[in-house]
Order: structure tokens, then sequence, then C-alpha cells
């Protein structure tokens, strides 16, 4: 039996949704707030959501894998405020820049070691790394909460690229997406994190390197938020150590669930970061130009984020591999 329009409604997935509402807005907002369709302003759109969607393409590779990374703000802002702090002191800039490396994939490699091997819930793993990073970087390793970027240094120099008066992180940002959605569609190691994301039992039982693979994802991780950071500070000259408690994290997960990417793995990709980065984007600039105060922006992002998960609970159930995995 035909039911008409109720078919079509089963033909739309929560990308789609999204992407309605943000067109929506962002119609909206052309038409009643004046300057929002200037270049300049949809410039600092595109500009304000690169680093933020950034650090959601790491995100969401350990999601669809079935796992969540709550490490990525502190290794992102502590790993950059050591390296130019390092710099600050003298240590040549190679130098430095191999030893945060180092320092980098050493706690991507201990948040997979630990999830994978010695099966800790990842949600407890990450925690705790973010944690002793913020507070062993903080406390032994810099010496303020705010480290500048030497005068004349390479990042320094990034923050000023522009190429047809676009900012060199939009052109870094849809260069990392374009990278990431090759390595999960094309790469047997990509297509290895939906099939553990969507049945890692079956996945293991079929011969894919679960384990080694899980750890991949958390170096990944770590990685893309380094990168996060040197942007960060390129923008702004310097990094502030204090973002490791804002409220960047929880942007960083609404941006990945609201695009779609279910947080019982498997499912999603780059093109939902893209989406969720469109409407938070749209919708935080239209607010900051109507002058909503930080505290009802902060209510309206949490509230978003509190509805995507509902919905992402609905359209994407919880199976009993996920509930006792417990990874999220």
């Amino acid at each position: 039996m035909d039911i008409g329009p109720l078919s079509n409604l089963k033909n739309l997935n929560q990308e789609r949704i999204v992407l309605i509402v943000a067109v929506l807005i962002f119609v909206t907002a052309s038409v009643a707030l004046p300057g929002f369709l200037s270049a300049p302003n949809l410039i600092a759109i595109v500009r304000s959501i690169s680093v933020l969607g950034i650090l959601a393409l790491g995100m969401s590779v350990v999601i669809i894998g079935r796992g969540i990374d709550l490490s990525m703000v502190a290794i992102m802002a502590m790993s950059v405020a050591w390296y130019l702090q390092l710099l600050g002191n003298g240590v040549p800039d190679h130098t430095a820049l191999l030893l945060v490396l180092a320092g980098v994939l050493a706690i991507g490699l201990l948040n997979g070691f630990l999830v994978a091997y010695a099966d800790v819930p990842a949600i407890f793993v990450t925690l705790a790394s973010g944690s002793f990073v913020f507070g062993y970087v903080r406390s032994q390793l810099i010496s303020s909460d705010a480290v500048p970027v030497p005068e004349g240094h390479w990042v320094a120099l990034l923050g000023g690229l522009r190429f047809a008066s676009i900012p060199v992180e939009v052109y870094l940002f849809a260069l990392l997406s374009g990278a990431m959605f090759l390595f999960l569609r094309y790469t047997k190691w990509g297509r290895y994190v939906y099939y553990a994301g969507d049945n890692p039992i079956a996945a293991r039982n079929i011969g894919i390197p679960v384990r080694p693979m899980l750890v991949l994802r958390y170096v990944l991780a770590a990685l893309i938020s380094f990168v996060a950071g040197l942007l960060t500070a390129a923008s702004l000259h310097s990094i502030n150590t204090r973002v490791v408690n804002s409220n960047l994290l929880y942007d960083i997960v609404l941006v990945a669930v609201i695009g779609g990417i279910g947080l019982s793995g498997g499912k999603g990709g780059v093109r939902n970061v893209l989406v969720g980065a469109a409407l938070i984007g749209i919708m935080l600039n239209a607010m900051t130009i109507i002058d909503i105060p930080l505290l009802y922006q902060n209510l309206i992002k949490s509230t978003i984020l509190l509805f995507a998960i509902i919905v992402d609970g609905v359209l994407n159930p919880r199976d009993e591999q996920t509930a006792q995995q417990g990874d999220i």
C-alpha cells in the first residue's frame, strides 16, 4: 500500500534533516541579519569551524569504531603549549617538534593500548589521560597558562597566510577532510574501522586485527589534535591552556553526533562532520550577530546536543555488544 508522504519521511535520515535545518537558518539569517551574507562574515563562519571541524574528524574516526576520546582538547592545547615553551627556551625547532610529536604519539598509543589490550572503557581511559596531560604539562613543562608564538616563527607566519582572501586553516580543513574520506572509504584499515564498529566480535572472528586498528584510531586522534592546536596558535599567535576547561570538547562531540555519526559505531563519515560543522558554524555566527549572551549560547548548544543524542538513540539503537563494551 502506498503511504505517500510517510514514505518520503522515511527517506529523511539525521544527516539530511540537519542539512535542511542548516539551509533554513542560513536563508533566514541572510534575510533578517544585516551583514550576515557579506563575504567577510561568510569567511569568518568557515574559519570559525575549521579547527572545530578538524577536531571533529579525529573524534569521528574514534566514534565510528565504537569509542570516544575525551583527551583531544588536552592534547591539542598542552602539546602545542609545550612546543612553544621549548622554542622560547631556545631549543632548536626540529628538536622541539620531534620531542612533542613523540609525546603526542605516546599518549595516543597509551590510550589505544589501555582500551584495546587492557579492556578499560574508553571514556575512563581518555578522561584520565586528558587530566594527566593537562596537570603534568602545566605543572612541570610550561611556566604560564598562555604561551606565545615566537616572533617570526613559521607558526606565526602560517596564521597570516591567505589564498584568495581565505585563511589557510580553511584549506587545511578541506585537505584533512579529503584525506580522512579517502582513508575511511578506500583503504583496508579504514574499512576495518567500520567493520569493528558495526560488530567487533564478528570482525575479530574473520581475522580483522581489531586491537591494532583500535590503537591506530587513538593515535590518529592525537595527531589530529596536535595539528588543530598548531592552527589555533597560528591564528591567535599564542595558545591558552585554559581552553582545556572550556566547552570545546562538548562542541566537538556535538558536531560529530548532530551530523549523524552514530554513537553505536559503524555509521557515519566525513560528510556527517561537514554537515554538523556547517550547522553549528551558521548557528553560532547568527547568535553572535544577534548578541545572545555566551551563557545562553551554551544552553542552546547543550540542548541541541542532548536532543541529538536522543535522536541517535532512536535511529541507531545500542545493541548488546555495545552495551557490554561500555565505551560510550
